[in-house]
């Protein structure tokens, strides 16, 4: 019996010395399936700003590239990807808040708590929240939409966003397909959902957050 205890031991010290420090598991402080930047592996921000809460938008994206994703580990592999790519812009981080994967995860991007570089004009009164993948053709899975959501729910919750928020697309912003034709149609259903083009020009942030 005590070799038994022996050998169990040897076997989790083992697993846990290879185990990435990527994927170190760490308290979820959300009401939905949450991946901080230190688990999928975030460079360090180079340049952000506060962000005013609470916003009066959300704006919805998917990434068409790269594609969709549905486990932790690759979507983990994508946000890396995605930094890389956002840094070599000089936007000093990924641009998005938050980034959702087809398995239902939550991707801590720039977080409630700051300025995102996703939607021209609405940066800077909004949270920006990008599926994963390209939902031109269908739209996300349930888990994700159920995600976005909660997510959703939780910053109204916590003050980060207006309880009479607008819920808009990219498409309504720039001119762009994101966030994809049925993604669009999916979430226009939704409580929220504002059509046509909002104006921005009314609104007014601290000088501090208006820098981009």
């Amino acid at each position: 019996m005590a070799f038994l205890r022996v050998l169990v031991s040897v076997v989790v010290l083992g697993v846990a010395a290879h185990a990435s420090p990527r994927f170190i598991t760490k308290n979820n402080p959300y009401s939905f399936p949450f991946v901080s930047r230190e688990e999928w592996g975030a460079e360090p921000s180079t340049d952000i700003r506060p962000l005013n809460h609470p916003v009066p938008f959300v704006v919805l994206h998917h990434t068409y590239i790269p594609g969709a994703c549905f486990d932790k580990e690759d979507c983990s592999a994508k946000m890396r990807s995605m930094q890389r790519y956002h840094n070599s812009m000089d936007w000093g981080d990924i641009g998005y808040n938050f980034c959702i994967g087809s398995e239902g995860n939550a991707y801590e991007g720039r977080g409630f708590d700051n300025v995102g570089i996703h939607a021209s004009v609405a940066n800077r009164h909004s949270i920006g929240i990008c599926v994963i993948g390209d939902w031109r053709v269908e739209a996300p899975p349930a888990e994700s939409l159920s995600t976005i959501k909660a997510l959703i729910a939780e910053g109204v919750r916590e003050g980060k966003i207006s309880p009479d928020y607008k819920l808009i697309g990219h498409n309504q912003v720039s001119a762009t397909e994101c966030p994809g034709t049925a993604f669009y149609k999916e979430f226009s259903t939704w409580d929220h959902y504002s059509p046509g083009n909002p104006d921005f020009s009314a609104l007014s942030v601290p000088v501090a957050a208006a820098k981009e």
